[in-house]
């Protein structure tokens, strides 16, 4: 079974006026909608656009299991463990909050930046508080998250290339980029696809896509 959701369905949040446009494909903040809680470990899946100079001040998060993927720009992170970085386009930060951390994400360079943050429930609260980061990662190297039971893949194609979508008990597909067609429907850039027990399912690129597809074991 296949549910697709389209870019214009998401509730948009943010402040334009403090230089942050958001996209939330599930129920965020002031936005509650009873049939649009979460999927599977999939919580939130926020479309973030910072300008020069725009971000999130100091905010606490416990419980939850935040991965980024930074489109295009320079993302500054910085958090109560200790650690702060620039994650930058095609890097995947994970930021485990266990417990309990508190973290700023910042645009400080010059250029806008948009980025991708998706939440996942653990499988068991608690914990300390981890801070991960890939650079590059490579199509053929998803990052497995198993706390939350779940895998990232990453699919670039090139226009009429192929990718298998992995046969799981759900997948959770949100195009970034292009245009792709999967199982008879044509998805482009913000639209996502909820897919229980997928079998056989593969992804044509109709146009150079970017396509991040969580693989979810519940």
């Amino acid at each position: 079974m296949m549910s697709v959701h389209r870019a214009q369905s998401r509730y948009e949040g943010g402040d334009r006026a403090a230089g942050i446009e958001s996209r939330h494909a599930f129920s965020f903040g002031s936005f509650y909608d009873p049939d649009n809680l979460r999927f599977g470990a999939v919580l939130a899946c926020n479309e973030e656009r910072l300008a020069p100079g725009a971000g999130f001040d100091e905010h606490p998060h416990s419980h939850t299991e935040i991965v980024t993927w930074v489109v295009e720009g320079e993302l500054t992170h910085r958090d109560s463990a200790g650690h702060t970085r620039v994650v930058r386009a095609g890097d995947v930060q994970h930021l485990s909050a266990a417990a309990g951390v508190r973290h700023v994400e910042r645009n400080d360079g010059e250029t806008p930046l948009t980025f991708l943050q998706m939440w996942l429930a653990p499988l068991e609260a608690g914990g300390e508080p981890a801070y991960t980061v890939v650079p590059g990662i490579a199509d053929s190297t998803p990052y497995a998250l198993p706390a939350a039971g779940a895998m990232l893949h990453v699919r670039r194609l090139a226009p009429g290339e192929r990718a298998a979508v992995p046969d799981a008990v759900r997948v959770y597909l949100h195009v970034v980029g292009g245009e792709v067609a999967l199982g008879g429907e044509h998805l482009g850039p913000g639209d996502s696809a909820r897919i229980t027990g997928a079998e056989g399912l593969e992804l044509r690129a109709e146009r150079a896509a970017q396509v991040l597809v969580w693989e979810l074991t519940g």
